[in-house]
C-alpha cells in the first residue's frame, strides 16, 4: 500500500447511482473532508446517534475531527431536516492492508461507522451506500472489502461473510493452574504513554505474520491505551512489556481490574489487549496474568480460536470459551485475491462464481504451482480441472483459510467435483485472526 493508492481511494467520486437512488428519496450524499471541521461535528454527533452514544462534547468532537483523517467518510443528507447538518446515514472506509494466507499482503477498503437513523429507516440507505461504496472502491482498483459488524444479519446480501471468527475467554485462574513455557525475560510495568509509543511498532511488526490482521486504523492505539484527550477511565487501565534477556521489548499488553467485595481474592482482571512479537514473549504475558494474587477470573476478547494458551493451562476445564464470527470479508477482484494468497500445495480447479452485484462473477481457472503460487485466468467450458460452484460470499469465506470449502460443501452452500481439491489447496496452517474491531 502507498500514498498514491491511498491519495486515490479516497478521491475516488461519489458513485452516480448511489446518487440517483439518494436524489430520488430527497436527498444527498457528500464526502467529509480532513479539513471541513463543521461537516465532521454532524457526521460523528450522527454516529455517535447511530450506535446508541450520547450527544458529543466539544473535547470529544475536536478528538473524533483530529483522529478520523484519511478516512473517506460519506454522508447522506436530509436538507428539509430541522438540523440538515448533521446526516441521516453515514458510512466511513479507509485503505488498509489485510493479511492473507502466504503470508502476504492485498489491500483492503476497511468499512465502519455505517449508520442509519431511526428516523430515516427502511428507505434503502444502506444499500445504496454499500453498493455505492464497493463500486467506488473497485473503481479505485480494490481487491477486497472488509468490516467488523454490530448486526451480523446485515452484510451477506452484499456478498460479505464471516471469514476469521473470535473467542471470548473467561478463565477461573487459581483452577486453570501453569503447565506452559517459563519465559526467560521479564514483565514489566510501563506507564500507558510509554505503551502507546512501543506497541504500534511491534504490531506492525506482528500483523504480517497472521492472516485477519489489517493495518491499524489511525486513532485506533490511542482509543485502546486511552490517550485520547476525551478519553474516560484512563487511570483503570495497567500496561505491562515483556522484555527478553537481550533487553528487546517484545510483548506488551493492557488490563483493568474490577475488584470482588465479596471475595476480595477472587477480583476480576480483563486483558483488554495482548501483543506478543514470539511464543516466548506470549507465555511470558499470560502466565504473569494467571499467576497475579487476588484475581480469581480472566477474561479476555477478540482471541484466535486456536490460541496455545489452551495447552499451557494444567485443567482446560477451567477456561469457558465463546466463539463468534468477527472478521469480514467481501472480494471484489478474484484475480488480485486469489493470486494475492498462498496455498497448501499444487493443484488446480475451475471456479464458478455467483456474484449478485457484479464485481466477481465468472468462471475462472486457479492453477497452482509446487511453491503455493496461484495464477488465475478465465476458464470456458473445454477448461480440463475439477470445478466448483458457490457464491461470492462462500468464497470470500474461505479465503483466509477459516472455514474448509469441504464444510461449506457438506452445509449446501458449494458444489461440484473439485470441492476436495479446493478445500486442500485453501487450507492454512493457522486461524486467521482479527485483534480488535473497528
Amino acid at each position: 500500500m502507498n500514498d498514491t493508492a491511498v491519495a486515490a481511494f479516497l478521491a475516488a467520486p461519489l458513485d452516480e447511482r448511489q446518487a440517483r437512488r439518494l436524489s430520488d428519496l430527497g436527498l444527498r450524499a457528500d464526502l467529509v473532508t480532513d479539513e471541513d471541521r463543521a461537516a465532521s461535528d454532524g457526521w460523528i454527533e450522527a454516529v455517535s446517534r447511530g450506535f446508541l452514544g450520547t450527544e458529543r462534547s466539544e473535547v470529544q468532537r475536536q478528538a473524533a475531527f483530529d483522529g478520523l483523517r484519511a478516512r473517506r467518510r460519506l454522508g447522506v443528507y436530509d436538507d428539509s431536516a430541522p438540523v440538515p447538518g448533521t446526516p441521516v446515514a453515514t458510512f466511513a472506509s479507509w485503505l488498509a492492508e489485510l493479511t492473507v494466507p502466504g503470508p502476504a499482503l492485498i489491500d483492503t477498503a476497511a468499512i465502519s461507522s455505517v449508520t442509519v437513523a431511526p428516523t430515516h429507516r427502511r428507505r434503502g440507505l444502506a444499500r445504496a451506500m454499500m453498493e455505492g461504496e464497493l463500486r467506488a472502491a473497485a473503481s479505485a482498483g480494490v481487491p477486497v472489502a472488509t468490516l467488523t459488524v454490530s448486526e451480523s444479519t446485515l452484510y451477506g446480501r452484499y456478498g460479505f461473510a464471516p471469514a476469521a471468527e473470535a473467542a471470548h475467554w473467561r478463565i477461573e485462574a487459581k483452577r486453570a493452574g501453569w503447565i506452559g513455557p517459563v519465559s526467560p525475560g521479564r514483565v514489566d510495568f510501563v506507564p500507558r504513554v510509554d505503551a502507546r509509543v512501543l506497541i504500534e511498532p511491534l504490531y506492525d511488526r506482528v500483523r504480517l505474520a497472521r492472516p485477519g490482521e489489517i493495518t491499524m486504523p489511525a486513532g485506533h492505539w490511542d482509543r485502546f491505551l486511552r490517550t485520547r484527550p476525551d478519553s474516560e477511565k484512563g487511570e483503570e487501565l495497567r500496561t505491562v512489556v515483556y522484555t527478553t534477556v537481550a533487553g528487546e521489548v517484545t510483548g506488551v499488553a493492557l488490563y483493568s481490574v474490577t475488584e470482588s467485595h465479596d471475595d476480595f481474592a477472587r477480583s476480576t482482571l480483563e486483558v483488554v489487549y495482548l501483543l506478543a512479537l514470539d511464543d516466548e514473549s506470549y507465555a511470558g504475558l499470560w502466565r504473569f496474568f494467571l499467576e497475579m494474587d487476588l484475581i480469581g477470573w480472566i477474561e479476555a476478547t477478540e482471541l484466535s480460536v486456536d490460541e496455545p494458551l489452551l495447552w499451557m493451562i494444567a485443567d482446560q476445564r477451567a477456561a469457558q470459551r465463546t466463539v463468534r464470527d468477527h472478521h469480514y470479508v467481501r472480494i471484489l477482484d478474484v484475480v488480485a485475491a486469489l493470486e494475492a494468497r498462498r496455498y497448501s500445495g499444487a493443484g488446480r480447479v475451475v471456479i464458478e462464481i455467483a456474484d449478485p452485484l457484479g464485481f466477481a462473477a465468472g468462471r475462472v481457472l486457479l492453477d497452482v504451482d509446487g511453491r503455493g503460487v496461484g495464477s488465475v485466468r478465465p476458464a470456458d467450458a473445454t477448461t480440463d480441472a475439477p470445478s466448483l460452484r458457490l457464491g461470492i460470499a462462500e468464497l470470500s469465506a474461505a479465503y483466509l483459510g477459516g472455514v474448509r470449502l469441504a464444510t461449506l460443501a457438506a452445509a449446501g452452500r458449494v458444489t461440484g467435483d473439485g470441492v476436495a481439491a479446493a478445500s486442500a489447496l485453501f487450507a492454512a496452517p493457522q486461524a486467521p485472526r482479527l485483534s480488535f474491531w473497528y
